[in-house]
């Protein structure tokens, strides 16, 4: 990678265009209010009385749209095909994950009121609001990346900013694979999850994979199958062709007019699933999702942030209860609703994303939901059976 340089000093900006030019050039397009096209920026230039040819008027008009209107010295990081983070701590750290662990990179801003600048441009781009009054801010951005921003003093170490891109394409079961998330032995178990319309949910931590995972479990679904996506933010890409999407709305800067998970799963209801998914369960709408499970609508899905997939059912348990369900309920409706558990795992050293262990959910005697392993597999791939293999295995009743 090209090592990315600080605001006043744009990548891709020859060295004869001196910072003060670049300036000197948007403020003038600032007074005029006209686009910093290279047309534009040729006339601003020839009004500075600099005569520069071709290449130095791109590079400049470049430099002007990634800090007026893209993502400033971070542009030339989103753009890197394997990035799926960008993360700001303050002036001096900008860090990348690209599917290897986080990386510090050689960006750098001059100073915290860049990095607040820069924030405070992306989240008024989202219609939402960064300042004093309102220090922080989760918004989606055109193009599907999604911005988390806070300010100081709430942030001490500076102005932070975290970017989460979008899969740029779908990965198979086959791409998994290759790239060692799954293995060999683990493919034929999950299709058979898929074709045999099980309702399952992709665990684990931040980062783990649980979207591309899902993604590519989802396109293996019957194309004869409606499926029903519901996301905060759109990041699920099956390669299916029937596919409808619902999406969340966060409230505007009055505070109305916010549109929630919990009332796309309803509406989702109304039109048709063959497959509902959800996106990330993580509040109220488990409930409406639990109860949709339990009427018929087999091979529903989602992801959930877990740590174990030991945990899940503790999990919902405490997603349910403050929702207002009781515990029994929940266990009750979890019982019947969700049949299989697929947990990924992080490796701490290489960073890789792994398929961890795959457990069935069962009703014990005393009523609550426990994962029970089916197959757990080793940080090397090799697979274990576990107590919970042959129900697995085994198609469901229909």
């Amino acid at each position: 990678m090209t090592p990315a340089t600080p605001p006043d000093k744009p990548r891709d900006l020859p060295r004869a265009v001196s910072p003060d030019l670049v300036e000197a050039v948007r403020v003038r397009l600032a007074r005029a209010g006209v686009e910093p096209t290279a047309a534009q920026v040729a006339v601003a230039l020839r009004a500075e009385k600099s005569v520069y040819g071709d290449a130095e008027i791109l590079a400049v008009a470049r430099a002007l749209c990634a800090d007026l209107i893209g993502a400033g010295p971070l542009e030339p990081l989103l753009t890197e095909p394997d990035v799926t983070d960008v993360l700001v701590n303050g002036p001096r750290e900008v860090w990348v994950d690209d599917g290897k662990g986080l990386r510090l990179t050689p960006v750098t801003f001059t100073d915290d009121g860049a990095v607040r600048r820069l924030a405070q441009r992306l989240a008024a781009a989202a219609g939402r609001r960064l300042d004093d009054a309102s220090p922080y801010v989760d918004a989606r951005l055109t193009g599907g990346v999604r911005l988390h921003a806070v300010l100081p003093p709430i942030a001490s170490g500076g102005t932070s900013i975290s970017l989460r891109l979008p899969p740029r394409r779908t990965f198979t079961l086959d791409d998994l694979v290759s790239a060692g998330t799954i293995t060999p032995e683990a493919v034929p178990l999950l299709t058979t999850l898929v074709s045999t319309r099980r309702a399952f949910l992709v665990t684990g931590g931040t980062g783990t994979g649980k979207t591309t995972l899902l993604s590519a479990l989802l396109s293996l679904a019957d194309p004869g199958e409606r499926l029903l996506l519901v996301e905060d933010s759109a990041e699920l890409r099956p390669l299916h062709p029937h596919v409808l999407r619902l999406e969340s709305r966060p409230a505007n800067l009055e505070g109305v007019g916010g549109v929630g998970l919990r009332d796309l799963v309803r509406q989702a209801l109304r039109m048709r699933p063959d497959r509902l998914v959800v996106g990330e369960v993580r509040g109220a709408e488990v409930v409406d999702l639990l109860a949709a499970l339990n009427t018929g609508h087999e091979g529903g899905c989602g992801t959930l942030h877990a740590n174990r997939a030991a945990d899940v059912p503790p999990r919902l348990e405490a997603l349910g209860c403050a929702a207002g369900l009781t515990r029994e309920a929940v266990h009750s409706q979890l019982a019947a609703a969700l049949d299989v558990v697929i947990h990924l795992t992080r490796g701490r050293g290489d960073g890789k994303r792994r398929v961890s262990e795959i457990c069935l959910l069962s009703r014990s005697p005393n009523g609550l939901v426990e994962a029970i392993p089916a197959v757990t597999f080793t940080p090397d791939g090799r697979p274990h059976p576990g107590p919970g293999y042959p129900a697995l295995t085994t198609p469901p009743p229909t």
